[in-house]
């Protein structure tokens, strides 16, 4: 047993568990605890090799300090771990209720803050446990489904499924930001007498704490730790137009021409779902698709870039089944029958832990799709969507999904993140269902995934969507109007999709999907054998005229807006690619030192001068906003100049969401009735 200092860090040793503390990047330090025979190096999981920086170590007997810059852990003999910030406060620390050493408080319960149960066959079970702080409000850990914005009471799965994406970077008002860097299926328990993690399957315990007197200070240390998303291709601030689904060429042309026709600003239209004949061939059907080169040289004319979906899933009946069953390529099932999802074909994931798998998915990617002119790429079902969520079923090639699961958005978005690059792409962009820590530096755009059209679901999105970016994915987006359902004619979801829409051009990327409603024949649901992409159902209109005149004159107000908007937006996507910025983020973010901007769960900021406050309810015509303190505020529809840390009563009709900038800033140039502002 002892406490050493050994290459520049930390170690403890007692009985058959090894600690270290080490420096990873400024500000910053990883804890890493196994009771294997030592401390397994090489699986850095979500963290990026970490910048120089000069650590200080000290052993007294058997306690023990580390400061690297502003933080410090300190190391009590048996083996308790707490953090402190530069004032020497103490910011968080681990959670001990055992009988520990002589001269140490006595807790009969036993209960230490960090606990390897050992599994049968080999493994652990993996806890770690920190005291809670009374007032602590807490956020980030990803996209949830429940509206929870502080997370503070919560238990969250970290798992992935469909709409949920964990990603377990947390974010405290108390100073410090803690990475659970771990991949494996578990749980966070933030509860009022304790913080615990749990992975349920692991060879060694792995965290990363940083400190930071403002929330932004701590987002980028953890982006330096991490990675930052590619600078954003232009392209991609624009609109984005998609529906379940086009299904021709014709149809995706014909839609494509009416926004120019009309005279519509679109940056991005998609070719959804089964254009391929098969689950796993990439490729387009070319009985409905016969001429993509064509397609996309057209698109391309008419300034609109062309996206296209991919799935995961390899039918049985593909071509390139069988030698992707021969060489591994595939997700292996424990027990039974290999099916992995049971949708329009007998279906097995491909694997793309497994670097050779990377390479043949991108290899018949690149022929079929990158070669005739495709730049950009929605990877859905990223989590994946196992038919059955039995995780103990499955095993990659890295390793069982018990304990490595949560990665495999990552290593999807990876397969195309190093094919394009290698082609020479540096704007890497593409559009997945999930994540986990470190997808956003891949390229990764994640969307909320199947959501309900609902008004519950819509204020859901708003909680998801923040939560996201503090956890260090700040690109992001919805299925505008809701996923599953939606029927533009009915007079109720139309105003649901105009508030959505209109929060939409406020969101880091501006996309309509759907699953509308099917009035014409052949768009319904047809129970096939799945063979080839007639089987397949395919929703109604889904396009900004499909909602009625009154509508449409409103949504073309905010297209038209959000292209004003571009020189701004480029703006914020600069701030995420260099300093990891959220684009959109709680008040409290851009205004820390205002307390009552703290307790606002019904607006945000999209960038530092403008400030949101979405309708989120049906029928509501005017709306209180609070302007926070330390500037002064101009309501961007009407002109009026409010005092910081005010209440705003505002108007709210149908056609306007609340919205107000920074007195005097930029962006006040492209806002409504600008012309009309006097200036300040």
């Amino acid at each position: 047993m002892g406490t050493v200092e050994k290459d520049g860090a930390l170690v403890w040793t007692y009985d058959s568990e090894t600690l270290r503390i080490e420096a990873w990047g400024p500000h910053a330090l990883r804890v890493r605890a196994t009771r294997n025979a030592q401390i397994a190096h090489g699986r850095d999981w979500a963290l990026i090799p970490p910048e120089k920086t000069a650590p200080t170590v000290s052993v007294d007997g058997d306690d023990g300090v580390v400061t690297n810059g502003e933080i410090t852990a300190r190391l009590h003999h048996a083996g308790r771990v707490s953090f402190f910030n530069a004032r020497g406060e103490i910011v968080l620390e681990e959670r001990w209720r055992d009988r520990g050493r002589a001269g140490d408080p006595y807790y009969a319960t036993r209960v230490p803050g960090r606990e390897f149960r050992p599994l049968a066959g080999g493994g652990w079970r993996i806890a770690a446990r920190f005291e809670a702080r009374d007032g602590e409000k807490l956020y980030g850990m990803g996209q949830y489904q429940d509206g929870r914005w502080d997370l503070k009471g919560s238990v969250l799965e970290l798992a992935q499924r469909n709409s949920q994406a964990s990603v377990p970077f947390l974010l405290s008002r108390a100073g410090y930001g803690l990475l659970w860097n771990n991949p494996g299926i578990g749980r966070a328990t933030f509860a009022a007498n304790m913080t615990e993690y749990v992975a349920e399957v692991s060879g060694q315990l792995d965290y990363w704490v940083t400190v930071g007197d403002t929330p932004a200070l701590i987002e980028e240390r953890y982006a330096r730790a991490t990675g930052t998303v590619p600078m954003m291709p232009d392209f991609a601030m624009g609109f984005w137009q998609c529906k379940l689904r086009y299904r021709t060429q014709e149809e995706l042309l014909a839609v494509a021409r009416e926004y120019a026709r009309r005279g519509l600003p679109l940056s991005v239209i998609v070719c959804d779902f089964f254009h391929w004949p098969l689950q796993g061939e990439w490729c387009f059907d070319p009985r409905h698709w016969p001429d993509p080169d064509g397609m996309v040289k057209e698109l391309k004319a008419l300034g609109i870039e062309c996206m296209v979906s991919v799935w995961p899933t390899v039918d049985k009946r593909s071509s390139h089944f069988p030698h992707m069953l021969e060489n591994g390529y595939l997700v292996r099932a424990e027990r039974g029958i290999r099916t992995t999802m049971d949708f329009m074909g007998s279906t097995v994931f491909f694997d793309p832990t497994n670097p050779a798998a990377r390479t043949y998915v991108w290899d018949v990617v690149k022929r079929n799709y990158w070669d005739k002119g495709i730049r950009i790429f929605w990877l859905d079902e990223a989590e994946p969507e196992y038919s059955v969520y039995d995780f103990d079923h499955y095993r990659y090639h890295t390793g069982s999904v018990m304990e490595v699961g949560n990665v495999y958005p990552v290593e999807y978005a990876r397969t195309f993140f190093d094919g394009m690059r290698a082609e020479g792409t540096e704007g890497v962009i593409n559009l997945l269902r999930c994540a986990w820590a470190g997808s956003q530096r891949l390229g990764a755009l994640v969307w909320s995934g199947d959501i309900d059209t609902t008004w519950e679901s819509f204020r859901n999105q708003l909680a998801a969507g923040l939560n996201m970016g503090l956890a260090g994915i700040p690109w992001w987006t919805t299925d505008i109007g809701g996923f599953g359902g939606g029927d533009p004619d009915d007079p109720a979801y139309r105003e649901l999709f105009v508030r959505w829409f209109q929060w939409g051009a406020f969101c880091p990327v501006f996309r309509l999907h759907g699953f509308r409603v099917a009035k014409t024949p052949g768009y319904a649901v047809v129970h096939g054998a799945g063979d080839v992409s007639d089987d397949v159902f395919s929703g109604g209109p889904n396009e900004v005229w499909s909602y009625g005149e009154e509508a449409y004159e409103i949504l073309k107000k905010y297209l038209f807006l959000r292209e004003r908007l571009r020189p701004y937006v480029k703006g914020l996507m600069e701030e995420a690619h260099t300093k990891g910025t959220p684009v959109m983020r709680p008040l409290f973010y851009d205004f820390p030192a205002d307390a009552r901007a703290g307790q606002v769960e019904d607006q945000y900021m999209f960038g530092p001068d403008l400030l949101v406050a979405p309708v989120l309810r049906p029928g509501v015509r005017a709306r209180s906003v609070y302007l926070p303190e330390g500037t002064r505020w101009r309501d961007a529809g009407t002109g009026m100049v409010w005092e910081g840390g005010s209440v705003a009563e505002t108007a709210a009709p149908l056609e306007t969401m609340p919205l107000f900038t920074r007195l005097g800033a930029n962006v006040e140039n492209a806002l409504p009735f600008a012309e009309q502002l006097p200036k300040a």
